[in-house]
């Protein structure tokens, strides 16, 4: 199985997002996690949650990190209810290595909704957005 390459922590994206070396439309924000808007949203909403500790991947998790996994999660649920999506649904999905889309190689979770979105992850349609305006 291929893997994201390991990267320095100082050339990482999210890293220098959770350092605020870049700009994010942030949701969220605390010691140990930052949550932003993605930047090529799949859904109307589309945020990220990120641990502020370089972690490559999930699979890279150790048991020093089950706590912040926990905490990421409930952030998670957390975001969606003040972002008006508990109710509805909506998709919490974390892609693994490169066959799993992982295209960031720093850990996040994607939070998705705002629409009903279809059977193939991180998608929604115009019809679904319609439907969810009724």
């Amino acid at each position: 199985m291929s893997r994201p390459k390991k990267q320095p922590a100082k050339d990482c994206i999210f890293c220098q997002i959770a350092t605020g070396k870049l700009p994010a439309s942030k949701r969220f924000e605390d010691r140990d996690m930052v949550a932003f808007d993605d930047i090529h949203p799949h859904a109307p909403i589309h945020v990220l949650v990120i641990p502020k500790k370089h972690i490559t991947s999930l699979a890279d998790v150790t048991p020093k990190d089950k706590e912040l996994m926990g905490k990421m999660l409930y952030r998670c649920k957390e975001l969606a209810r003040q972002l008006n999506i508990a109710d509805s649904g909506y998709r919490v999905t974390v892609n693994v290595g490169k066959w799993g889309g992982q295209v960031v190689p720093h850990l996040h979770f994607h939070l998705l909704g705002g629409a009903p979105l279809t059977e193939r992850l991180s998608l929604y349609t115009e019809a679904a957005v319609l439907l969810a305006k009724e």
